[in-house]
C-alpha cells in the first residue's frame, strides 16, 4: 500500500494520506469527564481507515488514512480496492491512535467498530480488527451504526447537546431527516426517494468533467458562478391525494435536468465556439439542492416543535448549506449545529463518541455480529444483545 509520510495535518488531496488529531483535555474537562468511559473505535465503512480514542466526549486521538487519491482515477469508490487498502492501513492506524492518546490497553474500557451500513468487505476489515482487539485484551465489544454516529459528531463540538432535536443527515449515501427523541430512539420523518444529496453532487460533477469527489469541487467552483443562471427542479414528491410530501425529496430528476442542460450547453458551445458556463451550472445545481434541503428542515422543525437542528454527514461541510441553514435558523427561531469540518467526513472519533454513550447505557454487541450493508437507523437496537 502506498502511504505518504505521516504529517500532523493532511488534506483529502493526499493519496492514502494520514491525519492525526491529539486534543489535550484541560484540568476542568479532566475533572468533569474523569468518570466517563474510554473507547477505542475503528471506522472502515467506505474508503477511510480511521481509528480514534475518545473519553466521554473528549477526543484523545483521531487517525484517518484517506484513499481519495487512489479512487479518484476510477471516478468513485471501488469496494474491493477499498477493502484491500483497509487491510494494509489497519495495523499502523491502531498503533498511531493508541500512541497519540498516551494510554495503554489498561486505559481502554471497550473496543468499538462500525458494523452497518456500509460496504460489506470494508466493514468486515474493521469489525475483524476490533473483535480481535476485544478478545486479546479482554474488552467488551460495541458495534456501532454508521448513521447514528453522524448524529454524535455534533456532540464532539457541543458536549451539552441533548435530545430532542432534528438531525439533517446528508451524505454521499444517505439523506434523511431524523427526529432524535432520545439516545437510540430515532424516527425518520423524511428522506430521499432515490439519489442521496452527496451522490447527486458526485454525479453532476462527473457530467461537468470536474472529477471526484464532486461535492468539494462544486462548492469551490460556485464562488465564481451565478446560482440564478439556470432554473432547475427541486424534486418534489407528489402525494396520491394531491399536493407534495413536506419532508421527502428526490434528486434523480435534478440530476437528469442537469444532464439535459449540459448537453444543450455543450451543443451551443460547439456551434458558437464559446465555452460551457460550468461555474453557473454548478452554482445553480448547488443552490437547488440546498434550497430543497433547507425547506424540508424548516417544515420538520415547525411541525414537530423542535428548537435545534443538527447537521451530519459529508455534505454538512458545504458552505452554501451552512449559510442558508444559519439564515433559516435566524428567521424561524431555531438553533443549528454543524460538526467541525474534520468530523463531517468519515472518522472514528464520532464512532467512539457514540460507543461511549451506548457502552455507558449497558449496551454490548456479541462477537458473532457481522457486517450489514443496510440497516435502518430505527433498527439500531439490533446491533446489541
Amino acid at each position: 500500500m502506498a502511504v505518504s509520510n505521516f504529517s500532523p495535518a493532511a488534506s483529502d488531496e493526499n493519496s492514502a494520506s494520514w491525519s492525526l488529531s491529539n486534543l489535550e483535555m484541560d484540568s476542568e474537562d479532566s475533572k468533569r469527564e474523569g468518570h466517563r468511559a474510554t473507547v477505542l473505535a475503528i471506522e472502515t465503512s467506505c474508503d477511510e481507515t480511521a481509528v480514534a480514542v475518545v473519553r466521554g466526549r473528549d477526543v484523545l486521538s483521531s487517525i484517518v488514512s484517506s484513499q481519495i487519491e487512489i479512487h479518484r482515477e476510477y471516478g468513485g469508490v471501488v469496494p474491493e480496492v477499498a477493502s484491500r487498502e483497509h487491510v494494509g492501513a489497519m495495523g499502523e492506524a491502531i498503533a498511531r491512535a493508541l500512541l497519540a492518546s498516551e494510554l495503554g490497553w489498561d486505559g481502554i474500557d471497550a473496543i468499538a467498530a462500525t458494523c452497518a451500513p456500509g460496504l460489506v468487505g470494508a466493514l468486515m476489515v474493521g469489525i475483524t480488527a476490533a473483535k480481535t482487539l476485544a478478545m486479546v485484551h479482554s474488552k467488551p465489544f460495541v458495534g456501532v451504526h454508521h448513521l447514528e454516529v453522524h448524529i454524535y459528531a455534533s456532540y464532539l463540538s457541543d458536549p451539552d447537546l441533548q435530545p430532542p432535536f432534528l438531525c439533517l443527515l446528508v451524505s454521499g449515501g444517505h439523506t434523511s431527516y431524523v427526529h432524535v427523541r432520545a439516545p437510540g430512539d430515532y424516527v425518520i420523518l423524511g428522506k430521499t426517494r432515490d439519489d442521496a444529496a452527496g451522490e447527486a453532487f458526485d454525479k453532476v460533477a462527473r457530467l461537468l468533467d470536474l472529477g471526484y469527489p464532486g461535492g468539494p469541487v462544486i462548492d469551490r467552483l460556485t464562488c465564481s458562478g451565478n446560482k440564478q443562471a439556470f432554473s432547475l427542479p427541486e424534486g418534489r414528491i407528489s402525494l396520491p391525494e394531491g399536493g407534495y410530501h413536506r419532508y421527502d425529496a428526490s434528486f434523480s430528476g435534478l440530476k437528469t435536468a442537469v444532464l439535459r442542460l449540459t448537453d444543450r450547453l455543450k451543443a451551443e458551445a460547439l456551434e458558437t465556439g464559446g465555452d460551457v458556463p460550468v461555474a453557473d451550472v454548478a452554482a445553480s445545481f448547488q443552490a437547488t439542492v440546498v434550497r430543497a434541503l433547507v425547506k424540508r428542515a424548516i417544515a420538520c422543525v415547525e411541525d414537530y416543535g423542535l428548537k435545534t437542528v443538527v447537521v451530519g454527514g459529508g455534505v454538512a461541510a458545504n458552505s452554501e448549506l451552512r449559510s442558508q441553514l444559519q439564515i433559516a435558523a435566524e428567521n424561524h427561531n431555531f438553533r443549528v449545529l454543524f460538526p467541525p469540518m474534520k468530523y463531517c467526513t468519515d472518522n472514528a472519533a464520532m464512532i467512539a463518541c457514540a460507543a461511549v454513550d451506548n457502552f455507558e447505557r449497558g449496551l454490548r454487541s456479541p462477537l458473532t455480529i457481522g457486517a450489514r450493508s443496510k440497516l435502518s437507523i430505527t433498527d439500531v437496537a439490533e446491533l446489541y444483545q
